[in-house]
């Protein structure tokens, strides 16, 4: 003879059913969101004339290139390495894909029931007059309105969350790049501030003399008082420029203070010469189109757009009936101690289906809205890819022309400082005037620190085609 089922034995046919409609919701769901298509890159192309100087074909694109490769001098590394570590725009966005992917975490839980355990006991007083009272006690699992997705709502939202998610990643990797451009930058400015002060501070020495020189000149009566003040006016305009140089080293060494994010290492900053070879490596340009997988500024455009296609998908969906369920499977009993031995087990399920009829048009504004940021997001990824074609386009001219200008800036100051020699020694043995050794002097350092900057946007032009290139993504190991 068969043993009858206790009620601990006997499942109710919910708990049989449960599992099957949760797989059968996560299957038969689909997605109304548009089928996702990359936009044409609206950029040539190849880039414009004129034409770079090729680095040889052995080396690696600059999106491949880790930094530390790329920079040779070991006090950048250093400060470059420090800024990583402490810079707090770097540190924002790593919490912020922290919280992206929280919140795709949550979106994706949406897709699943969320089974809660739950315990109630009442004790009420009888009516029938007799003193005593009831007890009931229940204790079992529920859900409770649990969406299944047949139409793709929750999962629209899940992809847009995802994207979003992939889109922050992409936004650490841009602000990576840009602050290892920014401390490569802003040391390079620290460099030429050096030059510059010792071009200065020669140049005020070399005025000084020549004050005290046409002073003593003047007391012999080998010169006029014009000459004086002339000399006078040198020294001053030196004088002033030097404090000048003095603000702007200063300036810089703070905002170079602020992108490491502490106080910079005593000894880290060494003075430039200017016989210093560059520090950078060459990377090859490539084509308009490796920009799309090299820029992180790209890659995040171009995930904001998935997720505003997503997004119309979530939108579509609401049109659609929203089916949800309500369970609840346990035990019920008079008596809390025979609560689980001896209590009837059983279950609910209960389902409700809500189809919009009139909604004032809030669904239609709502995917009207939906498709619009679509748009604005297809308009910004264009503009990001041409915002990049230009930036490489810019430092590919640099790279074609500015070589030649510091070669030829170099030639002209040169050619000035050999004609300051001569013109002092001209005056010194009284064969020409010293109008002509002012004119010499302010010529030379004028184009001395005109060398100093060509030779400064020489060197950022090389870190600022890096960056714009796709280099100094890579996020180093953790």
């Amino acid at each position: 003879m068969t043993k009858p089922a206790t009620p601990r034995q006997a499942r109710s046919p919910f708990a049989r059913s449960l599992p099957a409609l949760a797989v059968a919701s996560l299957v038969a769901g689909c997605s109304l969101a548009p089928t996702y298509e990359r936009p044409a890159a609206p950029v040539a192309a190849d880039w414009p004339a004129p034409a770079p100087a090729a680095p040889a074909s052995s080396a690696r694109p600059a999106s491949d290139l880790p930094w530390a490769d790329f920079v040779g001098d070991a006090s950048l590394r250093e400060l470059i390495r420090l800024a990583l570590v402490n810079n707090r725009d770097l540190r924002v966005a790593v919490l912020n894909i922290e919280q992206a992917r929280a919140t795709w975490q949550i979106r994706r839980a949406d897709q699943f029931p969320t089974v809660n355990l739950g315990a109630t006991g009442a004790v009420q007083p009888r009516t029938d007059g007799s003193g005593g009272t009831n007890s009931a006690y229940t204790a079992g699992l529920s859900i409770t309105g649990w969406e299944l997705d047949l139409f793709g709502r929750v999962a629209s939202l899940k992809d847009a969350a995802l994207a979003q998610y992939l889109a922050s990643e992409e936004a650490r990797r841009a602000v990576q790049a840009s602050l290892i451009a920014a401390v490569a930058n802003t040391w390079l400015n620290l460099q030429t501030d050096d030059e510059l002060l010792t071009i200065t501070l020669s140049t005020l020495k070399t005025r000084e003399d020549s004050l005290r020189l046409t002073q003593l000149r003047l007391d012999n009566g080998a010169s006029s008082a014009l000459d004086v003040r002339q000399a006078e006016s040198l020294t001053a305009g030196a004088l002033s420029a030097l404090q000048q140089q003095q603000r702007l080293r200063a300036q810089d060494l703070n905002a170079l203070t602020l992108l490491v994010g502490q106080p910079l290492p005593p000894g880290m900053l060494v003075a430039a010469t200017t016989a210093k070879p560059p520090v950078f490596s060459e990377v090859p340009a490539g084509l308009p189109s490796d920009l799309l997988t090299r820029r992180p500024d790209i890659r995040q455009a171009e995930q904001q757009l998935i997720a505003a296609n997503a997004n119309i998908g979530a939108a579509r969906a609401a049109f659609f009936p929203r089916i949800t369920l309500t369970a609840a499977y346990g035990t019920a009993s008079t008596g809390l101690n025979n609560l689980f031995e001896n209590g009837f087990w059983g279950g609910t399920l209960a389902g409700q289906v809500l189809q919009p009829i009139f909604d004032a048009g809030r669904n239609e504004a709502n995917l009207a809205s939906s498709q619009a940021g679509r748009d604005i997001a297809v308009a910004q990824y264009e503009k990001a890819i041409q915002t990049a074609f230009r930036e490489v386009a810019d430092a590919l001219a640099g790279r074609a022309t500015l070589g030649a200008q510091l070669a030829a800036q170099q030639a002209q100051v040169d050619a000035e400082t050999d004609r300051f020699r001569l013109a002092d020694l001209r005056y010194r043995n009284g064969v020409s005037s010293y109008l002509e050794v002012l004119d010499a002097q302010r010529s030379l350092f004028v184009l001395q620190q005109a060398l100093a900057q060509v030779r400064l946007a020489y060197w950022q032009n090389q870190v600022t085609l890096y960056k714009v290139l796709g280099g100094g993504a890579i996020v180093p190991p953790a």
